[in-house]
């Protein structure tokens, strides 16, 4: 499996931690985030994992910024990209069984790191269920 990864400078640490547990369980990791805490611009971190994503290069993403809400909306531009903002394990299930999430997006400021690294853990390890879901996923990208 292979992971894209992206952050501004509020997400940094979370970036860290996840990947380290990521690379730990044999995950290949893409980082195109930002390593420091000085600020920067969240957009120029995370198109590139949106691309990744909707290139096929790797199998899901993840991005990290403060309120989650700029890189969720940034990802969400893609038309092939299912970018969703969650903060609990449960909000993620739902996500990848109802919606076919493909970028996990986490608000840093509102979880925990522990709570970020759970939330990865049920991101990628659940799957779509389809079914009456497919439809409605199917409906969701701009044509």
């Amino acid at each position: 499996m292979k992971i894209a990864i992206g952050n501004d400078h509020a997400g940094t640490t979370y970036k860290q931690q996840i990947t380290a547990h990521l690379v730990e369980k044999g995950i290949e990791v893409l980082n195109f985030g930002t390593d420091d805490s000085q600020s920067v611009d969240y957009p120029d971190f995370v198109h590139p994992v949106a691309r990744a994503v909707s290139d096929e290069k790797v199998d899901f993403g993840i991005v990290v910024c403060g309120s989650g809400n700029g890189v969720s909306m940034t990802v969400n531009k893609y038309e092939a990209i299912r970018g969703a903002l969650c903060w609990t394990k449960e909000i993620v299930h739902l996500a990848r069984t109802h919606n076919d999430a493909n970028i996990l997006c986490i608000p840093a400021r509102f979880t925990s790191t522990h709570q970020a690294i759970e939330m990865v853990d049920v991101f990628l390890n659940t799957e779509f269920e389809g079914g009456r879901h497919l439809n409605r996923v199917n409906k969701i990208a701009c044509q």
